[in-house]
């Protein structure tokens, strides 16, 4: 019979752990988007939550800053932790935090470049997609334009509609284009040779 986890603790893996790559911080960086969507858990919460596993389970602390609740956490397996370094968590905060102060201007720029689509009928991860991807193009210069166009179109297909890679990669090239020409994308090192 197996040994009954402590009720305060989450059942992370005691045997393995996965190296954390940037692949890895941009997907986490994606469903910490879609978790802080409806503003009800601030990013304070969410990101330790996503990143580094830690939860909070004491009864007395605010139920609105709770993620899972225990007996939700009980019914997963044992994660696995992941091993960061401080140049991807460097990163996903740099990404979260250009996100958040450019917010308004993404969706106004997404709302331009889908003229023939009712914006509020994009599902909204394709959304988040772009926004992610905007944010990255502009806040991250070591990373080259094409890599953050095929992570974004990746995450879209993994995770939103079988149309989604299609239509953002349509979207993101205009983006891109008039970003290019009003010199907002300033990419650096190996990131200039490969954008």
């Amino acid at each position: 019979m197996a040994k009954e986890q402590p009720r305060d603790e989450f059942p992370l893996s005691q045997k393995k752990v996965i190296k954390g790559t940037r692949h890895l911080a941009r997907e986490k960086v994606f469903q910490i988007l879609v978790a802080t969507l409806d503003g009800d858990v601030s990013l304070d919460v969410v990101f330790p939550h996503v990143f580094y596993r830690q939860f909070t389970f004491d009864p007395a602390e605010a139920t609105a800053q709770r993620i899972l609740k225990p007996d939700e956490v009980r019914e997963l397996e044992a994660d696995v932790p992941i091993d960061w370094n401080d140049v991807d968590i460097e990163y996903a905060r740099t990404v979260l935090m250009a996100e958040r102060d450019l917010r308004d201007e993404v969706t106004k720029r997404i709302e331009q470049m889908v003229t023939n689509w009712d914006f509020e009928r994009i599902a909204n991860l394709d959304i988040i997609l772009m926004r992610l991807a905007y944010v990255e193009l502009i806040a991250c210069p070591d990373i080259p334009i094409k890599v953050t166009l095929n992570e974004t179109i990746e995450l879209a297909k993994r995770f939103s509609t079988d149309k989604s890679g299609t239509f953002i990669n349509g979207v993101l090239d205009a983006i891109i284009d008039g970003l290019n020409k009003e010199g907002r994308i300033r990419k650096t090192g190996r990131a200039r040779l490969n954008g």
